[in-house]
């Protein structure tokens, strides 16, 4: 098998389609205090999204950096994450261990919406060893580069001197960037996702990561 595997990370590797908004809300918190600012009930509610021109607009007005401020709740997300998955808050889907045996035959990667810094973190926790990692920067930037644009996907591929390949995830954002970028796309059934219509352009659909091998050879 010579095909380049990337996979998505939530709702593939991590169970449960994105990050807990808890997760952000208190990550917007620590931000804040370290910051030493204490805003209105409203505007503490937008800095705890993704509203970018909201957030700028909060952080001219209370004159902070908002690219102070984006960096800093990142990190604290990560951090956040990264202890969820330690205290066994958000599992790890049982069928990872088929890209640990995919990685033993061929070059798999991650490459997804979430955080670089807990996509790496993500990597080493659950053992296996990725050609490549890529997860978004902590820049407004960054976060508009996200899925269902093809650019951490693209990264990937160029890190990995490829332009061929699979891309496999779990929501119809992942199947629009996988083929975006030039990939075949396969989309998995989760908990989450079991009810919804499957993406009119995704290759192949599995109900699950066990299948994966068998249909990557059909590819």
């Amino acid at each position: 098998m010579t095909t380049t595997v990337l996979f998505d990370m939530d709702g593939i590797v991590l169970e449960g389609p994105r990050t807990d908004p808890q997760v952000y809300a208190d990550a917007a918190d620590a931000a804040l205090s370290d910051l030493e600012v204490d805003p209105s009930p409203t505007r503490r509610r937008d800095f705890r999204r993704h509203d970018a021109d909201r957030i700028r607009a909060h952080c001219e007005a209370l004159g902070v950096d908002p690219d102070r401020f984006w960096e800093l709740k990142e990190r604290y997300a990560s951090r956040g994450t990264h202890d969820r998955l330690r205290a066994g808050e958000r599992g790890i889907y049982d069928d990872v261990a088929t890209i640990r045996d995919l990685a033993d035959r061929t070059a798999v990667g991650l490459a997804t919406n979430n955080r670089h810094e807990t996509a790496e973190f993500v990597a080493d926790y659950v053992g296996i060893d990725f050609d490549v990692v890529r997860g978004r920067d902590p820049t407004f930037e960054g976060y508009e580069r996200r899925k269902p644009e093809p650019d951490y996907i693209e990264d990937a591929l160029a890190a990995l001197g490829v332009g061929e390949g699979v891309y496999v995830g779990d929501s119809r954002k992942d199947v629009t960037a996988g083929r975006a970028a030039g990939l075949e796309t396969v989309y998995v059934r989760r908990d989450h996702n079991r009810d919804r219509e499957r993406p009119p352009n995704a290759t192949v659909e599995l109900e699950g990561l066990t299948g994966l091998p068998a249909a990557l050879e059909s590819l």
